[in-house]
C-alpha cells in the first residue's frame, strides 16, 4: 500500500505529515523527502514531520523533521505544531497536553482552541542557547552572548545576534526590508564558514516594545513564511538587545505568532496549525 499523508501550513509554513510505520520500505528518508516537498514533481512543502508513538520516558510520540534538501532538522516549530496537528486530527491524541520528542529533547503543546481543522496551540520550545559554543557559531573567543557581533559577508559586513532554539538562527535588524537584498543576504549566511551546522537567517524590524515584523531565510528550505524556531530566536534576540519586553508578537508573510520569554527561561510560542489536505504517495521508493 503506498504509503498516505497528510498536509498542513503553520502561517503558510507547510508540512507533510506521515507515521513512520508507513515508511518501512523506504529505503533513504532524505531522498524521500527531497522527492515528495518539491514543488513540480511532488507535493509541494517546506518539510516533512514523521510521527510514531514514543517508548522514550515522558514523551506520547516522537516526531522527525526532514527539510526539503534532504537534512534532518532538530527542531521546527511550525512542523512538530503541524504533527501534534495531525495526531488530534487522526484522533490518535485526546487530551489537552500533548508531550513530543524531537532531536532537540522533549516539547510541550497545549491545545488551547480547535475549528474545522485549525488548531491553536502553545507550545514550549525551550531555553534558548545564548553562548557562540551552544548556537554553534566560530568566534575569535568564546562569547557568553553573540549580540552586534560583525559578521563579515564578503565585502559587507553585518551587525548579528545569534541564538540557538533548537535550531541555530542568526538574526539581523533592519529599518527597511526592500533597503537591502535580505534573501541573497540569507543565503549567502546560511552557509557561512563560522555556523560549522549551517544557519536559518532572520531579518527583524522592531515596531513597538510589543511588536516585530519578520523576513525569513530558513536554514534547508530558503524563504519561507514563517517559522516557529525562527520566529522565537528573532523575539529572543530583541529582548536581549533591549529593543522589546519579554512577550511579542511576531508578524510574519504567512501570519502573526505570541512569543513570551518567560521568567523560567522557556520560550513559549502560540500559533496555528491548519489541515490542508490528504493523499497518497504512489511514487515507488527508490534507493539513494
Amino acid at each position: 500500500m503506498p504509503p498516505t499523508f497528510i498536509k498542513f501550513h503553520g502561517f503558510g509554513n507547510d508540512y507533510i505529515v506521515i507515521e513512520a510505520h508507513q515508511l518501512t520500505a523506504v529505503p533513504d528518508l532524505g531522498t524521500f523527502a527531497r522527492a515528495i516537498c518539491n514543488r513540480h514533481f511532488g507535493a509541494g512543502s517546506d518539510g516533512i514531520a514523521i510521527v510514531s508513538q514514543s517508548v522514550e520516558a515522558g514523551a506520547d510520540f516522537n516526531v522527525r523533521i526532514f527539510n526539503p534538501d534532504g537534512s534532518e532538522a532538530a527542531l521546527s516549530g511550525n512542523g512538530t505544531r503541524c504533527a501534534a496537528a495531525y495526531l488530534y486530527y487522526q484522533k490518535l491524541w485526546g487530551e489537552k497536553v500533548l508531550r513530543l520528542n524531537t532531536r532537540s529533547g522533549i516539547k510541550l503543546y497545549r491545545l488551547h482552541d480547535e475549528k474545522q481543522g485549525r488548531y491553536v496551540f502553545e507550545s514550549e520550545l525551550g531555553k534558548p542557547g545564548l553562548h557562540s559554543d551552544s548556537i554553534p557559531m566560530s568566534t575569535e573567543h568564546a562569547l557568553e552572548r553573540v549580540i552586534n557581533y560583525p559578521l563579515k559577508v564578503g565585502e559587507e559586513t553585518f551587525a548579528v545576534t545569534a541564538v540557538q532554539i533548537g535550531n541555530p538562527v542568526c538574526c539581523i535588524f533592519v529599518d527597511d526590508f526592500n533597503a537591502l537584498d535580505w534573501r541573497r543576504i540569507g543565503k549567502t549566511i546560511e552557509t557561512h564558514k563560522q555556523f560549522p551546522d549551517r544557519t536559518n537567517v532572520v531579518f527583524i524590524r522592531v515596531l513597538d516594545r510589543q511588536q516585530i515584523e519578520l523576513q525569513i531565510w530558513e536554514r534547508g528550505v530558503g524563504e519561507t513564511t514563517a517559522s516557529g524556531s525562527c520566529s522565537c530566536a528573532a523575539a529572543v534576540a530583541s529582548m536581549i538587545n533591549r529593543k522589546t519586553e519579554r512577550l511579542v508578537t511576531a508578524l510574519m508573510v504567512g501570519g502573526e505568532a505570541k512569543i513570551h520569554w518567560r521568567e523560567d527561561d522557556e520560550v513559549v510560542i502560540t500559533g496555528t496549525a491548519e489541515v490542508v489536505y490528504s493523499g497518497d504517495w504512489l511514487v515507488a521508493p527508490r534507493k539513494p
